[in-house]
């Protein structure tokens, strides 16, 4: 009727004046997030200027001037701990990635990349903040003489403790921002994969900072910490230790599990005047000796580390995690690296036989090597690619690693090779197992 048709023409007007509003009102709402985002983008850029100056005070400042003058006696040699490789990160920030950032402004989706292309880049801040605890233990010895009389000289507003920090605290922003930027670029309604990625890689490298400062602060190691590879786990556990039937009473441990070695630590009791956190080094365990004891299911936040002497002795440490996810992750951890280890054995003693059984694995589609740690430094998660049924069967010694390929040879043939090999990969070619392998197989 020509009712209904008025009706369904009027409801038909509403309808696209009612979507061409909302249209408007989504489009408003994206300028206005785009517009956000530039703002966050040009914050981004103001702060990296005044940031390079910053570096630029003690650059062309401190280090200048003490470089022309000369240090105190007591103090030569000590001047390069104290600035570490600060004038390479000043050199990269004014000389490159400072243009690079004010390029964005013309060409926004640009700036994710910039921070994915350079993530190795970036390990220069892992190298400072390593260094950091250093310099602050010297620059803390100074800060009141000859740093102050260095900093009235030169006329600077800040002392050098306060510029310092200046590259940790600059580490950790970037975050911060790309966070920001990334949530308005998507309210936006544009493709913010890449940024995605680019705020994983900067949250990434702030954490091996974070990880570093703390081995950093590790006192009384006598051996090479930068050769203990890549450090994969920190946490502060309860700690008992179980030997020859003697258990000691818990007490807080700072543990660091690298990828050659785990390290007992006791922290420094801030009472006793000491104003930044540290370590004391209090015992360790070389993978080589490793063990881990089979999780149980009564109390997850309990993980059992063992060593093995070279006498058979057995010392256990019970250690209690805060939370049942950090038992997981370290036990994930430690199980790899002895998986790592036992395979890295058997290609040792059977390298054909070993690379026959890998590449018949791969041609049935089964590619049975765990992960391991990527070129960016990235690890997944060890539990994505496990068998959590098959770990009671990982629980073992590096000493005497079982062969899980063989069975044909006596346990003491097996530990006799075993312990020749490793003694013989470790002390005459220093790599990982990974590489070793890479390399063995060349031959073959």
């Amino acid at each position: 009727s020509p009712s209904d048709s008025t009706l369904q023409d009027g409801c038909t007007v509403t309808d696209c004046s009612g979507s061409q509003s909302a249209t408007e009102d989504s489009e408003e709402e994206r300028n206005i997030a785009l517009e956000k985002s530039i703002y966050v983008l040009t914050e981004l850029i103001e702060t990296e200027r005044l940031y390079v100056e910053d570096l630029g005070l003690i650059v062309q400042g401190y280090m200048a001037t003490m470089a022309n003058q000369g240090v105190p006696e007591d103090m030569k040699g000590k001047d390069r701990i104290v600035f570490g490789n600060i004038h390479q990160i000043y050199d990269w920030h004014k000389d490159y990635f400072l243009g690079e950032l004010e390029k964005c402004v013309g060409d926004p989706d640009s700036l994710a990349q910039l921070f994915i292309k350079h993530e190795r880049r970036l390990h220069m801040y892992v190298v400072y903040c390593q260094n950091k605890p250093k310099s602050e233990h010297i620059v803390s010895e100074y800060i009141e003489t000859y740093f102050e009389d260095l900093r009235q000289q030169l006329g600077h507003r800040l002392q050098l403790n306060d510029l310092l920090i200046k590259p940790v605290q600059r580490i950790m922003k970037y975050q911060l921002l790309l966070k920001d930027f990334l949530k308005y670029y998507s309210k936006a309604g544009r493709d913010v994969e890449e940024l995605e990625r680019a705020v994983e890689v900067m949250c990434f490298v702030p954490k091996r900072c974070n990880d570093m400062m703390n081995v950093g602060r590790l006192q009384g190691f006598e051996g090479k910490i930068t050769a203990q590879g890549k450090l994969l786990q920190q946490d502060t556990f309860s700690v008992s230790e179980q030997e020859s039937g003697f258990l000691s009473r818990a007490r807080e441990r700072r543990v660091f599990l690298f990828e050659q070695l785990v390290i007992f630590s006791e922290p420094i009791d801030k009472k006793k005047g000491f104003l930044l956190p540290g370590y004391t080094f209090k015992n360790s365990i070389k993978v080589s000796c490793l063990g881990v004891e089979k999780h149980s299911e009564e109390d997850p936040c309990c993980l059992v580390l063992t060593s093995r002497g070279t006498d058979g002795s057995l010392t256990r440490f019970i250690m209690q995690a805060s939370s049942p996810e950090i038992q997981q992750a370290w036990l994930d951890d430690v199980v790899q690296i002895l998986e790592s280890q036992r395979n890295f054995l058997n290609a040792l003693q059977s390298p054909i036989e070993y690379q026959r059984r890998e590449n018949k694995s791969h041609s049935l589609g089964r590619n049975m090597r765990y992960p391991t740690v990527s070129a960016s430094g990235l690890r997944p998660h060890s539990s994505a690619s496990m068998d959590r049924r098959q770990q009671p069967c990982l629980l073992s010694y590096n000493t005497s690693l079982p062969s899980l390929h063989s069975h044909q040879h006596s346990p003491a043939t097996k530990v006799a090779n075993c312990n020749v090999s490793y003694k013989f990969a470790y002390n005459h070619a220093s790599v990982s197992p990974n590489t070793f392998l890479i390399r063995l197989f060349c031959l073959f």
